[in-house]
């Protein structure tokens, strides 16, 4: 049993900006600029291929740690990106969720991403989660402390339903572009069973042609969530008396 052609929900690490303009001596967040086009164009794609989620990892914990300047260019990166682009998504029908511990951001960005959410509320025909200052092990920690600030008990449904991702089915196919192998703290819990797909094509890079080569991978894919193969296989006709 394959699975479906096109997966709900898609999830991207999208890796190589600083590569990117790296290579081509610019300064790194001339590369999160690229990534900021090839982003417009992944919504874009997702939503015509009929993905109903799609989450992205665009600034996690970690990335707290980088150079000072370029985390401000990313700081004012995201603005110019709230000011020129959700119009356009709201306009498209895309919903916007931002994912991730907001404690460290201005007020100013904060109320940014307020928003943005408000704005497209309404809309049904994607939804699409930012991951900002986002870590697997922030969401499976917060998650275990709301449980515990409400007195109830910790178990895998409880603590599934606790999570800054709840109101989505977990990830079917979960991409890393930029050819690193590893998860890299996004998504811990949600992507147990998701299907990996590694490129080496930099983010800017990643269009919608290597999108494609995804899903067309995605759909060779046999999920059998700890059955056999044999089990999935439908049941042969009976034969007539």
């Amino acid at each position: 049993m394959t699975v479906s052609a096109i997966p709900h929900h898609i999830a991207i690490v999208m890796d190589g900006n600083g590569r990117w303009a790296t290579r081509r001596c610019l300064p790194r967040v001339a590369g999160h600029k690229k990534g900021v086009d090839a982003l417009r164009a992944c919504v874009r794609h997702c939503a015509e291929r009929g993905v109903g989620v799609l989450t992205v990892f665009a600034f996690s914990s970690e990335n707290w740690n980088r150079p000072p300047e370029e985390v401000s260019g990313l700081m004012e990166l995201l603005a110019v990106a709230l000011s020129r682009e959700v119009p356009h998504l709201k306009a498209e029908g895309v919903r916007i969720h931002f994912i991730g511990d907001r404690s460290g951001l201005s007020e100013k960005v904060r109320a940014g991403l307020a928003a943005a959410e408000a704005a497209t509320a309404a809309n049904t025909s994607l939804v699409f989660n930012i991951c900002f200052s986002y870590g697997g092990r922030w969401d499976v920690a917060q998650a275990a402390a709301r449980l515990a600030a409400r007195g109830e008990p910790i178990t895998e449904q409880s603590l599934d339903a606790a999570m800054a991702l709840a109101h989505v089915p977990d990830p079917d196919l979960l991409i890393r572009t930029g050819g690193e192998m590893r998860l890299s703290n996004f998504l811990l819990w949600q992507a147990a069973y998701a299907e990996l797909y590694f490129t080496d094509k930099l983010w800017p890079e990643f269009g919608p042609a290597e999108l494609d080569a995804a899903l067309a991978d995605y759909a060779g894919r046999e999920r059998r969530f700890g059955r056999t193969s044999q089990q999935l296989q439908p049941p042969a006709p009976r034969k007539a008396a």
